[in-house]
């Protein structure tokens, strides 16, 4: 019996000079490896660089490899809404990043366990995951800082929700992609407290993973901490039954944002327009 249809997303800000060996290991691997239709599709959030010329070079080799090309930055969690809006009515949707942190025989091991929940997680602390190369010290005590603030605010006991590699069922992500608002790095927390919060059931698995040099994170780590803890407070406040009135307020969160050099959060999924063709 042939495995379910797979789409995996890649977004991709300015990634020239890595993406390539990323799309060619994971096209060669899955091709050869999972036993179903596969498709990767990488959304461009706005590069100024030459990421769309390699993508193409990598596709004309890799049929299965296809792009969405976004002119205007619309963050990570942008490019990801836009992506998911490709989920099919059946089968498997899944992400990881550009920079090639987790290897495809990581990502095809959570084909291998998502089983009866909606969507299975890599899990960085988890005992039993492979930090290959462990990220610097600051970035682990923030990041745990972050977690900690989700658990306050979501309760959700998941210890990893940052991780970049995730694979839910098409039917879930088509339920819950209303609810998708967080166009910044915080879009993970957005995803997965919408289908906690729709009844869905989530997995966390250890996975393989090695930080890569060249994190655009690291290089902005305060102003990207301060844009997700801001982003996840707003997340919280739309489920309190306060939002309604703090609506006065959108300009100014507008402003901070734009201040921030983020990507501004939306009102709903479907803000983002699609490219032309």
């Amino acid at each position: 019996m042939p495995d379910p249809s797979l789409l995996l997303l890649i977004p991709a800000y300015n990634e020239e000079t890595r993406i390539e060996p990323v799309l060619r290991e994971y096209a060669a691997f899955l091709g050869q490896n999972y036993a179903g239709p596969f498709r990767l599709v990488v959304i461009l959030n706005g590069c100024r660089d030459a990421t769309l010329t390699v993508v193409q070079r990598v596709a004309k080799d890799f049929p299965c490899v296809s792009w969405l090309d976004f002119p205007a930055p619309i963050g990570k969690g942008g490019a990801l809404i836009e992506g998911l809006k490709l989920a099919a009515e059946d089968g498997l949707i899944g992400y990881v990043d550009a920079d090639g942190a987790t290897g495809p025989q990581a990502f095809l091991e959570l084909t291998q366990h998502i089983g009866s929940v909606d969507c299975v997680i890599g899990s960085r602390w988890l005992p039993g995951s492979v930090l290959v190369k462990a990220q610097p010290k600051l970035r682990q005590f923030v990041s745990r800082c972050f977690h900690a603030i989700i658990e306050v605010l979501f309760w959700m006991h998941i210890k990893d929700t940052q991780c970049p590699c995730k694979l839910l069922r098409s039917a879930a992500v088509r339920k819950i992609h209303s609810t998708l608002c967080i166009a910044d790095l915080a879009f993970d927390v957005n995803l997965l407290v919408s289908l906690k919060r729709a009844g869905f059931r989530i997995r966390e698995e250890p996975i393989a993973w090695t930080d890569v040099a060249g994190s655009k994170v690291t290089a902005s780590l305060f102003r990207s901490s301060l844009t997700m803890f801001l982003s996840v407070v707003r997340l919280r406040l739309i489920y309190s039954p306060f939002y309604k009135w703090l609506k006065p307020l959108r300009p100014l969160e507008g402003w901070v944002y734009k201040k921030l050099r983020a990507p501004a959060p939306l009102s709903s999924g479907k803000n983002i327009q699609r490219p032309g063709n």
